[in-house]
């Protein structure tokens, strides 16, 4: 029987990590558990992401996945460590993925990230970036209308350009930086907004490529790959609207979803301390 990989997410930005992780590893099945009613995440404390992650980990824990994927930095930023001393299968965030990635792709180590008020106020990003090198200059803006407006299905179009715009007003005014950090996975949807609002000379970072080949290479290591030839039927699940999912999901997959079920988190019994 195929041993899936699960991706868990706040809603729906851990799509686009599942994008990247079809891309690449083709015969691997997913199972994504967006935590859409709840989110998003940023705003929220520390110990109730932690509540939050840990119900979605268990309930994917039940699906005997192989590997988990922590799709969501403020996730990743106040869970990783602690999932990963916790549990016997990997775990991967994205927060290391998505430094590496900008590290490679900046000329003059000065770079930008912007992200959820959760993961920008926990320093998870300037902490691994400078952990590379203590030369490397971070500015940190929080955007929490992105969020919202992409769960909503507004990704396109005047209103979703004019949030762009009066959000990233901030972060125009610094001249040397060469590279921008999406520090959240939902924000890759709106990528070509924030592209043409910074402007061609910006580097624009997202996690998810460089978090599928991590995945790769972890799967190759504890030989666990997939050799099977049929085609994968991957699951999603949702504690939120289900037709916004799919509309969201459809549109980013550009086919339909074939799986797609409404679950409660509630009742579930979290572990975190």
């Amino acid at each position: 029987m195929q041993q899936p990989i699960g991706v868990i997410d706040s809603g729906v930005g851990g799509l686009t990590v599942s994008r990247e992780l079809m891309r690449q590893l083709p015969k691997e099945k997913l199972i994504y558990l967006g935590d859409t009613e709840r989110c998003p995440y940023g705003p929220r404390s520390k110990e109730q992401v932690k509540r939050y992650t840990w119900q979605m980990v268990h309930y994917l824990l039940g699906k005997n996945i192989k590997l988990l994927i922590v799709a969501c930095n403020t996730a990743t930023a106040y869970t990783l460590s602690e999932l990963q001393s916790a549990l016997l299968i990997p775990v991967i965030g994205v927060i290391e993925p998505g430094a590496r990635a900008a590290i490679k792709n900046s000329q003059n180590k000065q770079i930008g990230v912007i992200g959820t008020e959760g993961t920008i106020n926990s320093k998870a990003y300037p902490n691994t970036l400078k952990g590379v090198d203590h030369k490397i200059q971070v500015d940190g803006l929080a955007c929490p209308r992105f969020v919202p407006m992409i769960e909503d299905g507004v990704f396109k179009g005047e209103e979703a350009e004019a949030v762009v715009a009066q959000t990233l007003q901030p972060l125009k005014n610094k001249s040397n930086m060469d590279t921008l950090i999406l520090g959240c996975t939902h924000y890759p949807i709106i990528k070509d907004l924030v592209q043409a609002e910074m402007g061609p000379h910006i580097q624009v970072i997202s996690s998810g490529e460089e978090t599928a080949r991590e995945a790769s290479l972890i799967l190759a290591y504890h030989k666990s790959l997939e050799q099977g030839n049929i085609a994968p039927v991957h699951e999603f699940f949702t504690t939120g609207n289900i037709e916004k999912f799919r509309h969201i999901a459809n549109q980013w997959f550009e086919e339909p979803i074939q799986v797609l079920e409404w679950v409660s988190l509630d009742p579930m019994k979290s572990s975190a301390k």
